[in-house]
């Protein structure tokens, strides 16, 4: 039986780094610097033979509701509603603070049961951290070292002893209800399966609406919004069930990421590694949609990080987000289509699609075409089917000829999908011409619907069969 446990506690007590380590991946951001961690982050843990969600959460401080850290303790609240238990996290080394006698008092409130840590108490310097937090009334705390996994081993027990009926072994369940537990076989993978969610990465600049868009999606306050430009720095993956238009429905697994400004903008560490992170979401998703500011669509930077996302081989969506304060609607989208078209050639005939993320229009578009890209971007054209386009084509428009010597294409294949990616046979083909691969790669775009995902093309050149040492033609 599955569990889901809450880290808790104030800012820079180590939260993050423990998370990380019960996940055995590098997935929240860890600095020195207090505050990193804004939104609640869930990832699947395990110690030993115990499997459960761990939900990592912002620091806990004092502000108004309507504050920035005020919605961020909402968010820490929300994860508490949800846990079965809660790991209340301390700092050793400084020992009890008044905020942490302050917050004891509300995870006390939720019932649920509670395992003190005494984070950083590796050393002598954190024994008398440890000891002090026994008065927080919260039960016997245990020493931990989360940056050096120590004190995992007493977590374990702890977890035993707090949840028996959830950290049961599949043995006792069956020595109690006398039937063999049952356990999901993995799945072969495919090159489209509907039966494994479906990843998408939101990204685009600070404050294009992200947050507020995938909280829409959701139908929830998940993700922490604000007015406040840079809000996200996690990029948070949140899994869920999208309705589709005929009832049935399919899994999703959509991210979150920090806003991308221009690498000459980034400052200081925290920013780094919040864009490093959200460049892992793109190169982790399957279909990525860049959310621009409708307002003031198709800046550089916008188009720098389309031509991440295409260089990546991912499929693409274009989000006009805030599309409710755009005067001349029609007009105005027709007019960013072509620009689109335009500028952005390497991915011509990308979906550009408007939407509200504040008041939920055009949400339904952005899921189809999202869902739409996803079926392209898998897609496989035989080989017959290619060369039956291919020979007319270049019957009609011949590649040049190149220094008195012509490129002859023979044939082409699909080796393979997830991008689309096309081989071609034939002589000096290395001396084809960008232009004319191009050409080649706008008529396969257009002949099969290979729209809103990079193509790939590979050269194989045929050998020379009077060369005796086998080198092939260039």
């Amino acid at each position: 039986m599955t569990f889901t446990v809450a880290i808790i506690g104030r800012p820079n007590v180590g939260k993050s780094t423990l998370f990380n380590r019960l996940v055995g991946k590098k997935l929240a951001l860890v600095d020195d610097q207090p505050g990193v961690t804004r939104d609640r982050r869930e990832g699947e843990a395990r110690i030993a033979d115990l499997n459960f969600t761990v939900i990592d959460t912002a620091g806990l401080e004092e502000g108004d509701q309507a504050s920035l850290s005020g919605r961020m303790r909402a968010q820490t609240e929300a994860a508490i509603d949800q846990a079965d238990a809660i790991f209340f996290m301390i700092d050793a080394r400084i020992g009890i603070v008044p905020t942490d006698r302050y917050f004891a008092q509300l995870v006390r409130r939720s019932g649920k049961p509670i395992m003190l840590l005494a984070n950083k108490a590796e050393g002598k310097q954190g024994d008398a951290g440890a000891i002090e937090a026994y008065t927080l009334g919260l039960g016997t705390p245990i020493p931990l070292s989360a940056e050096h996994g120590e004190g995992i081993n007493e977590i374990y027990d702890a977890l035993r002893e707090a949840l028996p009926e959830e950290t049961a072994l599949p043995a006792e369940i069956e020595e109690e209800e006398g039937e063999r537990p049952v356990f999901d076989e993995e799945e072969d993978g495919t090159e489209l399966d509907i039966s494994k969610p479906l990843r998408v990465a939101v990204v685009g600049r600070p404050n294009a609406g992200k947050s507020t868009l995938l909280n829409r999606i959701l139908g929830a306050d998940r993700l922490l919004t604000g007015p406040e430009a840079g809000i996200t720095r996690d990029s948070i993956a949140v899994e869920f069930q999208w309705t589709l238009r005929d009832g049935s429905e399919r899994k999703m697994k959509m991210f979150d990421t920090a806003g991308l400004r221009k690498r000459a903008n980034v400052q200081g560490k925290l920013e780094k590694l919040a864009a490093a992170d959200a460049l892992r979401a793109v190169r982790f998703a399957e279909v990525v949609v860049v959310l621009l500011d409708a307002t003031i669509p198709f800046e550089k930077q916008d188009l720098t990080i389309v031509d991440i996302v295409a260089r990546e081989g991912r499929g693409l969506v274009i989000g006009l987000n805030k599309w409710d304060l755009v005067p001349n609607q029609d007009l105005r989208l027709k007019e960013l289509r072509e620009e689109a078209d335009r500028l952005l050639p390497q991915v011509r005939g990308t979906p550009v699609v408007p939407v509200s993320g504040l008041t939920g229009r055009g949400v339904e578009k952005l899921m189809d075409a999202i869902l739409k890209v996803h079926e392209t971007w898998n897609i496989r054209i035989s080989t017959g089917r290619l060369n039956r386009w291919l020979a007319p084509v270049i019957e009609k428009t011949p590649p040049p000829a190149v220094s008195g010597w012509r490129i002859k294409i023979r044939y082409m294949t699909q080796p393979k999908a997830r991008p689309p990616h096309f081989v071609m046979f034939g002589n000096q083909l290395d001396a084809l011409p960008t232009s004319y691969e191009r050409f080649l790669i706008n008529g396969l775009r257009e002949t099969f619907g290979l729209k809103g995902v990079p193509i790939r093309i590979s050269k194989r050149n045929s050998k020379n069969p009077f060369d005796k040492g086998g080198r092939k033609i260039y």
